[in-house]
């Protein structure tokens, strides 16, 4: 467990933007429990919530 030997301070950061991205679109209920059986309909609502996310910055 732990720190890996060859910590990169710099992907870190990027693993960071990553993982709050994830956390915003989760906060839509139907990514998040993943309601829509079609995997076609789930990347829509993904798009959408991209295009919200963005529209609102």
């Amino acid at each position: 467990g732990g720190r890996p030997p060859a910590f990169d301070a710099k992907a870190y950061k990027g693993r960071n933007v990553i993982e709050r991205s994830f956390s915003d679109h989760k906060q839509w209920r139907g990514i998040a429990t993943r309601y829509d059986k079609l995997a076609v309909v789930y990347r829509g609502a993904v798009v959408l919530r991209a295009i919200t996310i963005w529209l609102a910055t």
